[in-house]
């Protein structure tokens, strides 16, 4: 059965987002599960050095991205032209001239990068993982077309099974050589398996070169704010590691980037359900298609909350427990990070889902802004927070910032219609028991990595 790009008739859309929404968490658990047993493998085979490379290699290529996000995904899934052949055709375009572009300014970054984490075998690491930003940048618009109409099932098993192949590629690869080449391997292998299934697997018109003036002033028009906004997302997103680098030796980064990975699972199911069913979801929303679709979504932001909520509560109760019984002595100090990132990321989940209503009105510009708002206060914090108090200062200094651009996050969700001060209130409250819980308990495992 293929997986086509209109609408399925029988189903409403409040079941299609049921079905997109159990697609999605039941795919990220998975995804995450087969990345956990791959990283106790690995943790094994390998050494801390390796992931630190690899965390530093990701964020180079991750900021890229980002930096020059041209907001394609989203237009597609927001524009009344998302289905039409010439939108689609120019949009692919442009995303496979960016990867090019991409890739060859990877390749420039390579030798500053070295000298700047002293770490020379970035040299090579950034020329060869930056191949999969080509690989990104060719992806069919069948992807986001099947996005647009949450149909997510053939694209979930895509993702899955290009991880699986991927994983047993680095993993065997770590087995005969040990050695940080095994990690850059599978980033490719992955890559290229995704995107020729994608090709192969997912139905509809074949995308070619194409630039349609009108189709391509539209979206320069809403990516630009995207590509603006995605510059200080990185920062949100990946600024901790960009910092750090600097700071803490190659070794350490990679503890760190281990216990960033299982404490911001939780916050990284909810961005992946959001960018999959947030858009659609608002879209129908302001169409006023459905007069119970304002409840339904508080109803959908509540439960997500709540999980997340719970999720991190648990990692910030068990994270040292869980450190001591998976991995060896050369990882320990992960156990109290789990816990700092884990009670750090809990005030902010009240803000996550609001940014998605404004890119559904194609209100990218307010968009912008107010990410721009939490990036610089966030580095601003995370930077004093280290300066005064080391990592677990700068970890203090997000949960601060957090606090401080909610103002401006909730006056973007009144704007766009979708502000739910109850929700917000309650769940700021429940999140101060957890994180005093968690503090008071794993102190003495937290106090040696103060300065």
């Amino acid at each position: 059965m293929s997986v086509g790009v209109t609408p399925q008739a029988p189903r409403s859309f409040a079941q299609r987002v049921m079905r997109g929404a159990a697609f999605t968490s039941g795919g990220f658990v998975l995804s995450q599960g087969m990345r956990f047993a791959s990283n106790l493998v690995l943790a094994r085979l390998l050494f801390p050095e390796a992931f630190g490379l690899m965390a530093l290699m990701a964020m180079v290529l991750t900021g890229l991205t980002m930096l020059s996000d041209t907001g394609v995904p989203q237009s597609i899934m927001q524009n009344k032209r998302g289905d039409d052949p010439d939108f689609l055709n120019t949009a692919w375009t442009l995303n496979l001239m960016r990867g090019v572009f991409l890739w060859l300014v990877a390749c420039a970054l390579a030798w500053p990068a070295a000298w700047l984490y002293e770490a020379p075998e970035l040299l090579w690491i950034l020329p060869l993982g930056g191949l999969s930003l080509v690989m990104l940048g060719a992806a069919p618009t069948r992807v986001f077309s099947a996005q647009r109409h949450l149909q997510l099932g053939r694209i979930m098993g895509i993702e899955l099974g290009s991880q699986l192949v991927g994983i047993v590629a680095m993993v065997t690869l770590a087995l005969i050589y040990q050695t940080y080449w095994a990690l850059v391997a599978g980033v490719l292998v992955t890559g290229l398996m995704k995107l020729v299934m994608e090709w192969s697997l997912l139905s509809g018109p074949r995308n070619h070169l194409r630039w349609e003036k009108a189709a391509g002033s539209e979206l320069l028009r809403f990516g630009g704010w995207i590509m603006l906004s995605s510059a200080f997302g990185f920062v949100l997103l990946q600024g901790d590691r960009a910092i750090l680098g600097v700071f803490l030796t190659v070794e350490k980064l990679g503890i760190y980037n281990i216990a960033y990975f299982l404490a911001f699972f939780p916050v990284l199911m909810a961005h992946t359900m959001m960018s999959k069913l947030l858009i659609p979801s608002y879209r129908e929303m302001f169409a006023g298609r459905d007069g119970e679709h304002d409840r339904k979504i508080r109803r959908m932001r509540l439960g997500l909350t709540g999980t997340v909520m719970v999720l991190l509560t648990i990692m910030a109760l068990i994270g040292p427990a869980l450190i001591d019984l998976l991995y060896d002595d050369r990882y320990a100090e992960a156990g109290p990070i789990i816990v700092m990132i884990s009670c750090a990321q809990m005030l902010s989940l009240i803000m996550l889902t609001y940014d998605q209503a404004a890119l559904a009105r194609g209100d990218s510009r307010r968009f912008f802004w107010v990410i721009a708002f939490r990036a610089t206060v966030q580095t601003c914090c995370f930077v004093a927070g280290a300066a005064l108090a080391g990592l677990p200062g700068a970890l203090l200094g997000q949960a601060v910032a957090a606090v401080l651009v909610y103002p401006a996050v909730a006056a973007l969700a009144k704007h766009t219609g979708v502000w739910d001060k109850r929700h917000d209130a309650l769940f700021a409250a429940l999140a101060l028991l957890p994180i005093a819980g968690a503090l008071s308990l794993h102190w003495d495992k937290i106090a040696p990595l103060l300065p």
